[in-house]
C-alpha cells in the first residue's frame, strides 16, 4: 500500500495485511460448524387446538421431529381441546443437520392402542425457520392445520404451540404473556415467519432432473476384483440414481444401471405449501448397491436464493443449470473416511460430478375440478432437454468454450517434517480435468475435431519432477526442527490445464463485482470499528468515506451490469436474478447517500449498524446458487498419497477485460495454506501447517490468455517444454528469475496477552517461531506465564526475494507467526497462529515519519476457529542497498539493558514508559479445591505486572478464615502511557506447603487494567452547588387527579401497553368482587350490573406479584370508576420490579469495589475436547481490587478528612472480619424445567446448600410438573467469609433411587452484601407497617438513609415540615397524608419515613456517592446442569434477603405460599332447544325428527359429564328439558384456570395437578338405542369471557359466536348468574348461576329435577315418547293424532260401499215385488 499501513492500537488489526488470517478464520468458522457437532434442545408446548374439522372428536396431538415422536393424552368428544404439554428433544449434531430437520404437528382423532386414529390435519416447518425467528422462539403462535391428503380441503382447524429451539449459549427471553382475548385473535397470532402471507396456497415444486456428467470412477482394482467374485460383475461399478429430499418428503428417480454419465429426464413432483417453511431442498446422487447405497455427491438449493418475495419478485426458479458436487477424493477406497463430505456435511475437498437440472413453482387453483387432491411425490418423465430447452433459450447456451488455467508456483515453505522426506508433488485440477485417477477426459458434449498428440499433451495436467526430490536434498533445506520447504530459488513451476465448459461467465463476473463492492465495504467499516475502539478523532468522517464509496460503487455496478440485460442464452433465474440485484444496488446506493447525510459523531455507532446490513446483503447477492465452472482444488501428494488440498472458488481467478468484473485474486499472487481434509483438518492435528505455499492463478477463456502471465512480479524468463519456432505461444513449464532484491526483515516482538493454556498448571510455557520466505527464528522462551512480554528483535538478513523492488515495496509476502509453549519432553505444543505484512522501505528512501520507525501493533491470535489472545509487534522489511548493511538504520537499543545476544525492541518503537502505582486490595479467596490431591491449607497472593509486582500476607489457616489480614499493598511500576498497550497484570494463587514448598494453585490474567485506572473527578465538570427538588405526584387526597397522572406514576414494575391511555390494570383475581364491569365495546341499551366496591383484604402477595410480572388482564375504564381506580392505586405502587435476568447482570455483578477474579488451572478446552471447558478448569476465586494511577499523585486527595495512609484509594471500605447473617431465600416457582423422568415430565422440589447447611423440600415435591409453584422459603445462617455461596437446585423426587439434579443455580451472597447497591434486602416502593406490603428490613427507612450518608460523608439528613427531606443539596418532598386500612390518618413520625423512603428511591441521583439501590425485586436465574454446559436447563424466579446477626432480628418470613384455589358450584339449568338438525327418519311415517337431549361438562372434566334427559321425536328441533346440571369445581382467580387434581393412570403413585381454562361444553345429541348416539351440535363458553345469550330464540344468531368484539361479553366470576340462547347447530336456552362452595351449601339443588328445589316437568307435545316401550301409546298416536281423519274417511268410505252393496243387492226383488204389486 503507497501511503503505508495504518497503526491499530488495540483489538484485531484489520487492515489488508491480515486478510489471509480473516480467510482462513472464516473458512474455519463456516467449514467447522458444518462438521461439528453441538448441543441442541427443541422444545414444544402444546397449548391446545380450536375449530377443528369433524364431529365429536377424541383428538390426540402428535409432535414429530426427525424420526422422533411424541403424543399428548387424549381429550374426550370436544373439537377444542386443551393439552397444555410441554415435550423436549435432544440432539447431537452439527447446526445444518439441525436446521433441516421437519417439525411436523399433527392432530390425530381416535387414536389408541390398537388403532393408528385418522389424520385431521398437520402442520410442518423445518427447524431452522424457527432458529431464524427473534429470541429463537415461536410463542403463543396459532399453527394451521392442512390435510396432506386432500389439499382441497381447506384449513382443518388451529394449533396453538410454542416453539423454541437452544443451541448451547442460547438464553431464550419468554416474553410478557399477552392478554387472553389477543392470543384468541387466531388470525393476528398465526405460527408464521414475518412476510410470510397468513394464507398460504398449494403449490407444486417440479424438479427437472436431466443428466449427470463426471461421476468417480469406482471400479478400482480392490473393489472390481470383490464385486466380481460376490457378484460376477466387471463393468462400471455405478448405478447411480437421485434422492431429492424436501419439506420432510422424499422422492427419487430411476437407477441407470452401470452408467458414468447417466441420463435421467425425469421431474420429480412435490405439492407443498407455498412459501413453504423449509429453506432447503437437498439434491443428492447416489450409488444402488444390493448391500447398503452411499451419496456420491449432495447439493442444497437454497430456496431463499431462488425466489424473491418483493412485489417485484418471482417465484423459485432455477435453470437449466448444472450444478457441481464435491466431496471426498476421487481415488476410491473401501472405508472412506471422508464419506461424510458426501452427505453435504463439510467443505468438500474433491470435484465429484456434476448435475444438470432445473425447478419450477405452479401454485394451485385447488377449486378446480381435476385437480389431484394428493401431496404424494410423483415421478414423471420429461423430454430430453436439448428437444425442449435448446428452443427456448439462445444458442449460447450449449456454447462450449475452452478455458485456460495457468498456475505458477513460486514457494512452497512450512513444510511438515512427518511428509517431507518422501517425494513430493503438488496436483491441481478443475472439474475432472488434471486429477490424476481420472485422467483426461474431454465432455462427450464437445463437438470439436479432435487435436493431435501434442495438443492433447497441452492440456494434461504436467507434474514437476523437480519437486519428487530425494530425502538427502531435502535435508539440506530444512528451515527449523519443525518445517521443510520446497527448493526452487529462482525457478519456479509452472502448471497448465485445457478445460471445456458452458460459456456462463456472466454470473461470475456479477458475482466478482458484487463482491468486490463488499470486500471494499468490509475493510471499510473494521476501519471505522477500528477508529472507535482506539478512540481516534473523527469516526464519522471515515464512515462518510465509506458510504461515499459505496454508492460510487453500487452506480459502477448498475452501469457494469445494464450490458448484461441484453445478452441471449440466460435462464429467466439469470434475468430475474440481475433485474432484483439492479433494484437492490440502486436502492443500497440511495440509502447510502441518505444515511451519509445523517453521520453525526453522536449517531456513528447507530449509523454503523444499519450499514452491517447492507454487508450481509451485499454477501447474500454475491452468491449465485447457478453453478458454472467448478471450483479449483490443488493438492500436495506426497509419496503419491493425499495430504493437504486448497479449494480456490473458480470466480476468484477467473479473468476479465473488464477490470471490476476480475476475480480478487485473478493474476495475483496468493499466499494459500493447504489443510487437511475432512475432520482431520480441525483440532490439534489440523492446525498444524501443512504446507504455506505462494501461488499465482489464472483463468480464462483461451483466446484470452495473451496477458496471463502479466500479474506475476517481474524479471523473469519463461522456460518451455519444447523450444523451437512456432512453439512461442506456449505456456511455460518453468519460470527463471533472473532479478532479485535483498532485503533485512527486523521483527519487533514485544510481548502477547491471554494466550492459550497449554500446561496443566493453567500455564504455559509461550516462544514465538516467526516464518518469513524460507526463513524462521524463534523468541526465547518465558516461563510460565500466558501473557509474556519478550521486549525481542529478530533480524533476518539476506533474505532473497523474487521480482522488482516496486513491486516488492506494495505487496511483500505475509509474515507467519506461530506461538509454542516449550515442554521439557516431547515437542512444544501449538498455541496459536497470526499473520502480518511488514513495512517495506526501498534502500533510497528516508527513514522516517510518516511510515517509521512502525509502531506496535496488536495482531489477533487465533487457534483454528477460535481466538487465542493478541500479540503486540512491529514488522519492517529494509532493502539491502548497494552500499550493503551499513546503509540500514542503526539499531537504537535502551542501554540498560544487559540480556546478552537478544536484542531488546529498539526506542523509538517500544512504548514511552510513565511511572504508575498499583494498590491492590487483598479481600480473600474462596472455593479454592484440592492441588494434587492436597487441600489448599496456606495460600499466598502474588500480583505482577511488567516484571514488578506484590505478594499479600499468608493465611495462617484457609479453612479458618480465607481473607487477608492485611488489605492493601502496593508497587511502583514502569508502564506505557498509551493506555491501549498496558500489559497483562497476572494474578496467581500459590499454596506454601511444609520444608519451603511452594505449589501453584491457579492463575488469573487481568488483560485490560483501563476499568482499574483511577481518574480524579473534574470539579468544573459537576457542577452540583443547585439544589434540586424530587416532588412524587400527591394523589391521596385529590379526586380530580388525571389517568396520566395515574399512569406516569405508575412503579417501573409494571409494564403498560401501547394501547392503554386511560385504563389502568387490574388483576382479576384483586377485583373479582368489583364484578360487572363492562367492556369497553358494551353496547347502549345493555343492562348495568351494580358495581361492588373492591375488596382490599382480597389483595395479598400474589396480588402484587401478578400486577408485576404483567399478567393482569382486565381493563377498567377509569372516566366512569375514577374512585375505584383511586382505590386501587395505593396496589400498584406496592407493585416488584420482575428482572427476567439474574440481579448480578443487572447491577454489574456488584463489583463496584470489590471484584471476583476467577483462578484457573489444567489446560485450556478445545472445542473438539469438550472435557475441559473454562467453568472446569476454575480452582477457586480471588476476592479483591486494583487501582493505578500515575505518581506523583494530587495533594488534594490525600489531604481529604479522614484519609488513611494504608488503605490508599480503598477508603471507606468496611473490615473484612467474619460475619453471622440470616440468610432467607424466597423462591416463587420455576419454568420451563428439563424433563427427567420417561414420562416427559418431573417431580421437582427445591434444594438448598450455604456451607455445610443444606436444606431439601423433599417431602414437598410437586408431582408431575414442568413448571411448578413453589411458593416457599427458607432460613439458613451463615458466616461470612467461610459460607459466602448459596446454591439453589431443583432436584427430581423418584420413589426408587436416588433423586436426579434437574438443574442448579449458584449466587455469590458476599458481592451482594458487601456492595454499595446495598442487595441485602430490597427497597420497596412504599412503606407499609403490616399487611402483606409490610417493610421486611429490620432497619428503618430514616435509619438506612442516615446510614448511607454516613458512609458517604454526607451531611446527615435534614426533615422539614410537610414531609420535606434535605439530603445533600437534594430536597425530597414525600405525601403528608398517609393512607392506612382504616382510612386516611396523618401521622408525623411516618412521613418521615416515606419521605427517606422516596430519597432513597432516588439515591443515584444523589452527587458523588449516589448509586442505583436494588429495588424490591424478584429475580429470573437460569438453572445449570454441570453435565450439560452452556445449556439451560429451566429458569427458577425467587429473591434473597440477608440479616446481619448483630442487628435488631428481621420479622417473619412474608407469605408466598401459592394462593389455594376457591372451590365453587357452577349450576346450569338447560330450559329449551330450538331448530336443532333433524337427524333420523320415523319408521312409519318418514318424518325427520330427533331424539335431542343435552350433555355438558366442565373442561378437563369430560369423566363428570352430565346429560338431560331425552326429548323423543322433536319433529321442529325443539326440545324441552327444565334440567339442571350441577359441577362442583376449584378455581385460580388469578390464572383464570380451574384446578384439577387426579392420577394419571391406575399405576400412578400420586395426583396429578392440572390447570385448565374454565370452559364450559354444552353439546347436543341424538339419541339411539340400537347404534351409537349421533352428534348434533356444541358450543364452548369461556366462563370468564363469553356472549352475552339472546333474550329470545329468534334473536339468538350465530353472528353471537363469530362476531366476538362485537358482542357484549360476560364473566360469570362478576355477573354470577345470567339466563339466556346461546347458538350451535340450533340453539339452546341455559341459565348459568355460580355460588361459592359456602353459598352453595347453604342453598342446596338436585341435579335433574329432583330436590331440593325441584325443577317443573317440561311440557312437552304429546308426541315425545319411544314407541316401543309405549306400544299402546304409540297405536293410540298413531290412530288418534295421525290416522285420525283417514280412518274417518275410509269409514265413511265403507259405509258409503255397503249402503251402495246393500241397494244393488235388494234392488232387483224390490222391483219384481212393485211390478207384480207384491
Amino acid at each position: 500500500r503507497k501511503d503505508g499501513p495504518r497503526h491499530h492500537l488495540s483489538g484485531f488489526c484489520n487492515g489488508r495485511h491480515n486478510q489471509c488470517l480473516q480467510q482462513e478464520v472464516k473458512y474455519l468458522d463456516s467449514s467447522f460448524s458444518l462438521i461439528h457437532s453441538v448441543q441442541w434442545r427443541i422444545s414444544i408446548t402444546v397449548i391446545e387446538a380450536r375449530q377443528l374439522v369433524g364431529l365429536n372428536m377424541d383428538p390426540v396431538v402428535c409432535v414429530e421431529i426427525g424420526d422422533e415422536k411424541k403424543y399428548t393424552s387424549m381429550k374426550e368428544s370436544t373439537n377444542c381441546p386443551y393439552y397444555n404439554e410441554y415435550f423436549v428433544f435432544d440432539f447431537h449434531l452439527p447446526p445444518d443437520v439441525v436446521f433441516d430437520k421437519i417439525i411436523r404437528l399433527s392432530v390425530i382423532h381416535s387414536k389408541n392402542l390398537l388403532r393408528s386414529g385418522t389424520m385431521v390435519g398437520t402442520f410442518k416447518l423445518d427447524v431452522g425457520t424457527v432458529y431464524a425467528q427473534p429470541e429463537h422462539q415461536f410463542y403463543h403462535k396459532w399453527a394451521v392445520l392442512s390435510d396432506p391428503d386432500d389439499i382441497t380441503a381447506g384449513c382443518k382447524g388451529y394449533l396453538k404451540c410454542d416453539i423454541a429451539v437452544v443451541g448451547k449459549g442460547d438464553n431464550i427471553k419468554t416474553p410478557h404473556k399477552a392478554n387472553e382475548t389477543d392470543e384468541d385473535d387466531i388470525e393476528g397470532n398465526l405460527l408464521l415467519p414475518e412476510g410470510v402471507p397468513a394464507e398460504r396456497q398449494w403449490a407444486r415444486f417440479y424438479l427437472k432432473i436431466y443428466r449427470a456428467e463426471g461421476l468417480p470412477r469406482m471400479n478400482t482394482s480392490i473393489m472390481a476384483n470383490v464385486k466380481k467374485a460376490f457378484i460376477g460383475e466387471n463393468k462400471d461399478l455405478v448405478d447411480p440414481y437421485v434422492q431429492v429430499l424436501f419439506a420432510g418428503q422424499k422422492g427419487k428417480t430411476s437407477i441407470q444401471k452401470s452408467s458414468y454419465e447417466p441420463i435421467w429426464n425425469e421431474q420429480i413432483i412435490f405439492t407443498e405449501l407455498f412459501p413453504p417453511l423449509c429453506q432447503r431442498m437437498k439434491v443428492q446422487i447416489r450409488d444402488s448397491d444390493k448391500v447398503n447405497d452411499v451419496a456420491i455427491g449432495t447439493h442444497f438449493i437454497d430456496l431463499r436464493k431462488i425466489a424473491n418475495d418483493g412485489d417485484k419478485g418471482f417465484l423459485p426458479t432455477l435453470g437449466p443449470a448444472w450444478v457441481n458436487m464435491y466431496g471426498s477424493t476421487r481415488n476410491y477406497t473401501l472405508m472412506d473416511e471422508l464419506q461424510d463430505l458426501n452427505e453435504g456435511l463439510g467443505e468438500g475437498v474433491s470435484f465429484r460430478a456434476r448435475l444438470l437440472i432445473s425447478l419450477a413453482v405452479e401454485i394451485l387453483d385447488t377449486t378446480a375440478p381435476d385437480i389431484v387432491s394428493s401431496t404424494e411425490v410423483q415421478v414423471e418423465g420429461v423430454p430430453n432437454i436439448s428437444e425442449v430447452v435448446f428452443s427456448s433459450l439462445d444458442i449460447r447456451m450449449q456454447t462450449i468454450e475452452e478455458f485456460f488455467l495457468f498456475g505458477a508456483f513460486l514457494e512452497a515453505t512450512m513444510i511438515d517434517r512427518k511428509i517431507g522426506d518422501k517425494p513430493i508433488n503438488f496436483e491441481v485440477a478443475i472439474g475432472n480435468y488434471g486429477n490424476e485417477p481420472d485422467g483426461v477426459n474431454r465432455p462427450a458434449i464437445k463437438k470439436k475435431d479432435g487435436g493431435d498428440s501434442n495438443e492433447e499433451d497441452t492440456f494434461s495436467l504436467l507434474h514437476f519432477s523437480a519437486l519428487k526430490a530425494a530425502l538427502k536434498h531435502l535435508t539440506e533445506i530444512i528451515v527449523c526442527r519443525n518445517y521443510f520447504h520446497m527448493p526452487y530459488f529462482e525457478n519456479k513451476p509452472c502448471i497448465y490445464i485445457k478445460s471445456w465448459w458452458q460459456d456462463q461467465r456472466r454470473r461470475l463476473y456479477n458475482d466478482n463485482m458484487i463482491d468486490k463492492i463488499a470486500d471494499k465495504l468490509e475493510e471499510g467499516l473494521n476501519d471505522v470499528q477500528e477508529v472507535i475502539k482506539t478512540e481516534k478523532a473523527y469516526p464519522e468522517r471515515r464512515l462518510r468515506g465509506v458510504l461515499e464509496e459505496l454508492s460510487t460503487s453500487c452506480s459502477q455496478f448498475l452501469t457494469l451490469a445494464n450490458k448484461d440485460q441484453n445478452q441471449m442464452g440466460r435462464t429467466k433465474l439469470d434475468k430475474e436474478r440481475l433485474k432484483f440485484c439492479m433494484r437492490e444496488l440502486e436502492n443500497m446506493g440511495q440509502q447510502a447517500r441518505v444515511i451519509r447525510s445523517q453521520v453525526k459523531k453522536n449517531t456513528v455507532k447507530d449509523k454503523l449498524k444499519l450499514v452491517q446490513n447492507f454487508l450481509q446483503k451485499l454477501r447474500f447477492l454475491a452468491d449465485d446458487p447457478q453453478h458454472s465452472i467448478p471450483d479449483v482444488f490443488i493438492w500436495m501428494m506426497s509419496n503419491n498419497k493425499r495430504i493437504a488440498y486448497s479449494r480456490i472458488p473458480s470466480k476468484d481467478i477467473l479473468y476479465s477485460p473488464v477490470e471490476e468484473e476480475t476475480g480478487k485474486d485473478c493474476a495475483k499472487v496468493k499466499t494459500i495454506f493447504l489443510r487437511l481434509p475432512g475432520k482431520k483438518g480441525f483440532g490439534p492435528a489440523g492446525w498444524t501447517v501443512q504446507v504455506k505455499m505462494e501461488i499465482y492463478l489464472w483463468l480464462g477463456l483461451n483466446k484470452h490468455r495473451k496477458d496471463f502471465l502479466g500479474g506475476l512480479p517481474n524479471g523473469f524468463e519463461e522456460n518451455k517444454a519444447v523450444k523451437g519456432p512456432g512453439m512461442q505461444s506456449c505456456p511455460p513449464i518453468s519460470l527463471t528469475y533472473t532479478s532479485k532484491q535483498v532485503f533485512q526483515l527486523r521483527v519487533h516482538m514485544y510481548q502477547a496477552r491471554s494466550l492459550f493454556a497449554a500446561d496443566s498448571t493453567g500455564l504455559s510455557d509461550p516462544f514465538a517461531r516467526v516464518f518469513f520466505s524460507t526463513q524462521s527464528q524463534v523468541t526465547e522462551v518465558l516461563n510460565e506465564t500466558l501473557c509474556p512480554t519478550w521486549d525481542q528483535l529478530l533480524l533476518f538478513d539476506n533474505v532473497e526475494l523474487y521480482g522488482e523492488a516496486s513491486e516488492l515495496r506494495d505487496d511483500p509476502p505475509i509474515i507467519v507467526i506461530e506461538i509454542y509453549d516449550q515442554d521439557t519432553v516431547g515437542k512444544a505444543d501449538f498455541m496459536g497462529r497470526t499473520f502480518a505484512k511488514p513495512i517495506t522501505k526501498m534502500w533510497d528512501e528516508p527513514y522516517g515519519p510518516p511510515r517509521f520507525p512502525p509502531q506496535l501493533e496488536y495482531y489477533q491470535v487465533y487457534r483454528g476457529n477460535c481466538t487465542a489472545g493478541d500479540l503486540l509487534a512491529a514488522f519492517e522489511l529494509l532493502q539491502v542497498g548497494p552500499g550493503g548493511k551499513c546503509d540500514l538504520p542503526p539499531i537504537d537499543g535502551p542501554n540498560d539493558l544487559d540480556r546478552g545476544p537478544i536484542m531488546p525492541v529498539p526506542l523509538g518503537i517500544r512504548p514511552v514508559l510513565s511511572k504508575y502505582r498499583i494498590e491492590v486490595l487483598f479481600w480473600g479467596l474462596r472455593d479454592l479445591k484440592r492441588v494434587n490431591l492436597a487441600q489448599v491449607d496456606r495460600p499466598r497472593v502474588d500480583i505482577e505486572c511488567a516484571g514488578r509486582g506484590v505478594q499479600s500476607a499468608l493465611i495462617p489457616n484457609y479453612k479458618k478464615n480465607p481473607n487477608f489480614s492485611t488489605l492493601v499493598k502496593w508497587f511502583e511500576v514502569d508502564l506505557p502511557e498509551n493506555e491501549l498497550l498496558h500489559p497483562p497484570l497476572n494474578i496467581r494463587v500459590v499454596d506454601c506447603r511444609a520444608f519451603g514448598r511452594y505449589t501453584l494453585v491457579g492463575s488469573h490474567a487481568v488483560t485490560t487494567l483501563r476499568k482499574f485506572i483511577y481518574r480524579p473527578t473534574d470539579k468544573s465538570a459537576n457542577n452540583w452547588s443547585t439544589t434540586g427538588e424530587v416532588i412524587p405526584p400527591d394523589v391521596s387526597g385529590n379526586m380530580e387527579c388525571t389517568a396520566n397522572l395515574l399512569l406516569s406514576s405508575l412503579p417501573s414494575g409494571i409494564l403498560i401497553p401501547t394501547h392503554f391511555t386511560t385504563k389502568p390494570i387490574i388483576s382479576p383475581a384483586d377485583i373479582s368482587h368489583c364484578s360487572g364491569i363492562s367492556d369497553p365495546g358494551k353496547k347502549k341499551g345493555v343492562e348495568e350490573v351494580e358495581e361492588e366496591e373492591l375488596d382490599e383484604s382480597m389483595l395479598d402477595w400474589w396480588s402484587k406479584y401478578f400486577a408485576s410480572i404483567e399478567t393482569l388482564k382486565e381493563v377498567i375504564i377509569f372516566a366512569c370508576y375514577t374512585l375505584l381506580a383511586m382505590r386501587i392505586f395505593p396496589f400498584f405502587t406496592m407493585a416488584s420490579k420482575v428482572y427476567n435476568k439474574e440481579l448480578e447482570n443487572e447491577f454489574d455483578n456488584f463489583e463496584d469495589w470489590l471484584h471476583t477474579f476467577n483462578l484457573y488451572r489444567g489446560k485450556s478446552g478445545d472445542d473438539e475436547d469438550q472435557d475441559m471447558t473454562d467453568e472446569e478448569r476454575i480452582i477457586g476465586r480471588f476476592k479483591g481490587s486494583l487501582c493505578m494511577y500515575k505518581i506523583p499523585l494530587s495533594e488534594d486527595i490525600t489531604r481529604e478528612v479522614g484519609y488513611d495512609p494504608n488503605l490508599g484509594m480503598f477508603q471507606g471500605i468496611p473490615h473484612n472480619d467474619p460475619v453471622n447473617v440470616l440468610v432467607r431465600v424466597y423462591v416463587v416457582r420455576a419454568t420451563d424445567l428439563h424433563p427427567a423422568d420417561i414420562n416427559g415430565k418431573a417431580d421437582p422440589y427445591i434444594a438448598i446448600r450455604l456451607g455445610k447447611s443444606e436444606i431439601k423440600d423433599k417431602e414437598n415435591y410437586i408431582s408431575k410438573q414442568l413448571n411448578p409453584l413453589f411458593g416457599k422459603s427458607f432460613d439458613i445462617e451463615a458466616t461470612f467469609p467461610m459460607e459466602s455461596m448459596l446454591t439453589v437446585a431443583v432436584y427430581d423426587w423418584d420413589l426408587v433411587g436416588t433423586d436426579d439434579l434437574i438443574g442448579e443455580t449458584k449466587i455469590d451472597l458476599e458481592n451482594r452484601y458487601y456492595s454499595k447497591h446495598r442487595a441485602i434486602c430490597g427497597i420497596s416502593a412504599t412503606y407499609a407497617i403490616h399487611g402483606y406490603n409490610v417493610w421486611r428490613d429490620p432497619m428503618k427507612p430514616t435509619q438506612i438513609l442516615a446510614k448511607m450518608c454516613k458512609e458517604g460523608k454526607l451531611d446527615q439528613p435534614t426533615y422539614g415540615p410537610a414531609g420535606r427531606v434535605k439530603v445533600a443539596n437534594r430536597v425530597f418532598v414525600g405525601p403528608t397524608e398517609i393512607e392506612d386500612e382504616n382510612g386516611k390518618i396523618t401521622q408525623t413520625g411516618q412521613t418521615d419515613e416515606h419521605v427517606a423512603l422516596l430519597a432513597l428511591n432516588h439515591w443515584e441521583d444523589i452527587p458523588k456517592v449516589g448509586c442505583r439501590l436494588v429495588p424490591e425485586h424478584i429475580e429470573t436465574r437460569p438453572l445449570l446442569h454441570p453435565d450439560k454446559p452452556g445449556m439451560e436447563q429451566g429458569r427458577i424466579e425467587m429473591w434473597v434477603d440477608m440479616f446481619p446477626k448483630d442487628m435488631p432480628a428481621p420479622g417473619p418470613a412474608i407469605d408466598i405460599s401459592p394462593r389455594k384455589p376457591k372451590k365453587y358450584e357452577l349450576r346450569v339449568i338447560v330450559w329449551n332447544t330450538d331448530e336443532v338438525v333433524l337427524e333420523d327418519d320415523d319408521i312409519f311415517t318418514g318424518e325427520k325428527s330427533s331424539d335431542i337431549f343435552v350433555r355438558g361438562w366442565l373442561k378437563g372434566q369430560q369423566e363428570d359429564k352430565q346429560d338431560t334427559d331425552v326429548h323423543y321425536h322433536s319433529l321442529t328441533g325443539e326440545g324441552n328439558f327444565n334440567w339442571r346440571f350441577v359441577y362442583p369445581f376449584d378455581y385460580l382467580q388469578a390464572e383464570e384456570k380451574i384446578v384439577l387434581s387426579k392420577k394419571e393412570s391406575m399405576f400412578a403413585w400420586d395426583e396429578t395437578e392440572y390447570k385448565i381454562p374454565a370452559r364450559l361444553n354444552l353439546q347436543v345429541w341424538d339419541a339411539d338405542h340400537f347404534s351409537a348416539d349421533d352428534f348434533l351440535g356444541a358450543i364452548e363458553l369461556d366462563l370468564n369471557r363469553f356472549p352475552r345469550g339472546a333474550k329470545t330464540a329468534k334473536q339468538c344468531s350465530v353472528d353471537l359466536v363469530l362476531n366476538e368484539q362485537e358482542m357484549p361479553m360476560v364473566n360469570i366470576f362478576k355477573q354470577r348468574r345470567i339466563k339466556g340462547w346461546w347458538p350451535f347447530l340450533g340453539k339452546v336456552e341455559a341459565e348459568l348461576h355460580l355460588l361459592t362452595a359456602e353459598e352453595a351449601e347453604k342453598n342446596p339443588v338436585g341435579l335433574g329435577r329432583n330436590e331440593p328445589e325441584p325443577l317443573e316437568k317440561p311440557n312437552r307435545p304429546d308426541t315425545t315418547f319411544l314407541w316401543f316401550i309405549s306400544p299402546l301409546k304409540a297405536i293410540r298416536y298413531l290412530i288418534c293424532n295421525r290416522y285420525k281423519w283417514l280412518i274417518v274417511k275410509i269409514v265413511l268410505a265403507l259405509l258409503l260401499l255397503a249402503m251402495l252393496g246393500l241397494f244393488l243387492y235388494s234392488m232387483p226383488g224390490y222391483m219384481v215385488k212393485k211390478l207384480l204389486g207384491a
